[in-house]
């Protein structure tokens, strides 16, 4: 069966709350060329970038690959879902990630968590205050909702640097389409490139670089399910109740709450 396609994240996010930020991203060409749609960045939030790293030096951040070269004034921007987690929820990680390493002992737990309603795309910090208008307007009327999210699934970045485990969600899916159908038409007022066709949405939990995906998909991945079937209370524990969209573009938040 087909790998379901990672959302496609940028490496310059900003690292938590560790205040190691990746302010300018990378960008499209001058505004005198019209804009053109941009590839798809690959890369992952919470990845520590220096302010204003002009070298492309793999070394100094685990491996990872840009997906389109720095420049300045550009910011790396992305819309989603931020999940808050419960004590189970972290515990229900612990033995998941415990369990994945018996397969690939270089996965790292996310240390937060959230669900992708864009890829990263690159805005001109001009750009940012009339994208954010644009998305408050669009998003205004959008009611609260929860999805349950209980499928363990492995996914692979576009261009198949990093492995993800993340837990796909099973209700819910309808009205994530609705908001992403919302994002999708600020993104086409701005040029730039839209979300999945057909998006599996899905909270990463664990990743690692390199394409692994061979071995997590399988018996590890049985494994994995059985343990999140098994967990105590794991249905409730998993239903999320969204309560905010969320903006970051470089090192600066915008919220959009639900109604």
């Amino acid at each position: 069966a087909m790998r379901a396609a990672l959302v496609g994240y940028s490496s310059s996010e900003e690292e938590e709350e560790g205040g190691r930020r990746g302010g300018g991203a990378q960008g499209p060409p001058p505004a005198s060329a019209g804009r053109p749609r941009l590839p798809a960045p690959a890369g992952l939030p919470g990845d520590p970038e220096p302010e204003e790293a002009l070298s492309d030096d793999s070394s100094r951040h685990g491996g990872r690959v840009r997906g389109f070269p720095h420049e300045r004034g550009n910011w790396a921007t992305h819309v989603y879902l931020p999940c808050r987690v419960q004590e189970e929820f972290l515990e229900l990680l612990e033995l998941l990630v415990s369990r994945a390493r018996a397969y690939v002992s270089s996965l790292a737990a996310m240390e937060e968590f959230h669900l992708s309603l864009s890829q990263c795309v690159v805005l001109r910090y001009h750009w940012i205050e009339p994208f954010v208008r644009s998305l408050r307007e669009r998003l205004a009327s959008f009611d609260r909702f929860f999805c349950v999210a209980d499928q363990v699934k492995v996914y692979t970045n576009q261009n198949k640097t990093r492995t993800f485990i993340g837990l796909e969600v099973s209700t819910g899916h309808f009205q994530l389409l609705e908001l992403v159908s919302e994002v999708d038409r600020v993104l086409e007022e701005f040029d730039l490139p839209t979300f999945y066709k057909d998006p599996s949405f899905h909270i990463s939990l664990a990743w690692c670089v390199g394409d692994l995906s061979g071995r997590l998909e399988g018996q590890c991945l049985r494994e994995l399910q059985d343990i999140v079937d098994g967990f105590e209370d794991s249905a409730l524990l998993l239903r999320v109740q969204w309560e905010q969209i969320r903006c970051k573009s470089g090192n600066k938040y915008f919220s959009f709450p639900l109604r």
